[in-house]
């Protein structure tokens, strides 16, 4: 049964003034309040689609709460998607108009306090709940509103629960518990979605429980299973343009923090100097994720960042050779598996900072291989053999 329109936007209009997010309780009372009669299963599904509409995500509300969803997307008002871990997978939820999902996008902006209209047509912002939220809308989004939200981790993954899924080899396991026990400065790279950020959280999570983590971010993500997590957050300018916070001045704040480690979500900007800074002075273990195609091309990637921020390449390599240990590459397959492809240890050559891959797993149904950089693995770990138990905090 559908509602008369009419009733709707008087639902609308009474919940509005209000002045308060609604529950599905408030809504129901709403819909009795105005006379609606319908039996007590019809009337909490209206009750939750209003509610989802007004105070949650409309129509894609559901997906959102789908435990196998990590990603939704819409690209038009009849085009939605999702992603399950197995790629994107087109889904039966529409919307009314383009107008409905532009709707729907600048209410999720404003529930950030972000702007999002036309003259400032698009917003990277996280919600609330964590649900990271990026939109863009029409005419900049040529086929209409665009609107992208990416579901926080609804649970901690340990390295056991990796191995069970089959992201990594249960051999591999204890070569990576012993580069975070033994605070060698690490990145986690790889493509966009093949889970760094879970990565690193679950990294973290190995650390000394008397360890003091400080975590910068631009969107606050990381929520690593520690006992003492600081937790800094960049903050873009207001409608004037003044106020903005970046990552650099959150960097050069964490080492006036008493970090332990420093740690930055992700490295995409200038803040790269003051971490490869940090790095180079008694800041061990700090670690981050940057994005790349693998890890032989980090040093690109970080040189390219660094020379932007006014770095010179050879500074830069210097800091690189100095202050970075290993890089934790992942990949994700053609199947859509996310996995971990290879280990890999900085080395320094003719000026310019290499990376070397110790171990490599080059298919999900191959072995693990030892690469030419495992004796420096070695050598860099020292006395943490490989033979390192599981951690027991």
């Amino acid at each position: 049964m559908s509602l008369d329109p009419a009733v709707l936007d008087r639902v609308r209009t009474q919940l509005l003034a209000e002045g308060r997010v609604p529950t599905p309780a408030d809504v129901a009372r709403v819909l009795r309040a105005d006379g609606v009669l319908l039996g007590s299963d019809v009337l909490l599904d209206e009750a939750e689609r209003l509610h989802g509409e007004l105070a949650g995500a409309g129509p894609l509300t559901r997906l959102l709460r789908d435990p196998e969803v990590t990603d939704v997307l819409v690209t038009a008002p009849d085009q939605v998607w999702v992603d399950r871990g197995s790629g994107a997978e087109h889904v039966a939820v529409t919307f009314a108009d383009d107008h409905a999902v532009r709707r729907l996008a600048q209410r999720l902006a404003a529930a950030c306090g972000r702007r999002l209209d036309d003259a400032v047509p698009y917003v990277d912002a996280r919600l609330p709940d964590g649900t990271r939220l990026h939109a863009v809308l029409a005419p900049v989004a040529v086929s209409g509103t665009c609107l992208s939200l990416r579901v926080p981790r609804r649970r901690d993954f340990g390295l056991a629960d990796l191995v069970s899924a089959g992201s990594v080899p249960a051999e591999v396991v204890p070569w990576i518990v012993a580069v975070v026990q033994a605070r060698l400065a690490f990145l986690v790279s790889g493509g966009t979605g093949t889970g760094k950020t879970t990565w690193l959280a679950m990294l973290l999570g190995l650390c000394d429980p008397r360890e003091r983590l400080v975590i910068v971010e631009d969107s606050a993500e990381l929520a690593p299973e520690h006992p003492h997590v600081v937790r800094l957050e960049s903050r873009p300018p207001n409608i004037e343009g003044a106020g903005a916070i970046v990552m650099r001045d959150l960097v050069r704040q964490s080492l006036r923090m008493r970090p332990d480690r420093i740690v930055v979500g992700e490295v995409r900007g200038a803040e790269i100097v003051d971490l490869l800074a940090a790095l180079n002075t008694g800041h061990e273990g700090g670690c981050a994720t940057v994005h790349a195609n693998a890890a032989v091309d980090v040093p690109a990637r970080l040189e390219s960042l660094a020379l932007a921020a006014g770095l010179d390449r050879a500074a830069a390599h210097a800091q690189m050779a100095a202050g970075l240990d290993v890089v934790v590459h992942l990949v994700r397959d053609r199947d859509g598996r996310r996995r971990w492809a290879s280990l890999s240890v900085a080395v320094r050559r003719r000026g310019r900072t290499e990376m070397v891959d110790a171990l490599i797993w080059p298919t999900a149904e191959s072995d693990v291989e030892a690469g030419p950089g495992f004796g420096r693995l070695v050598e860099r770990l020292g006395w943490w053999a490989p033979g390192a138990v599981w951690p027991t905090w």
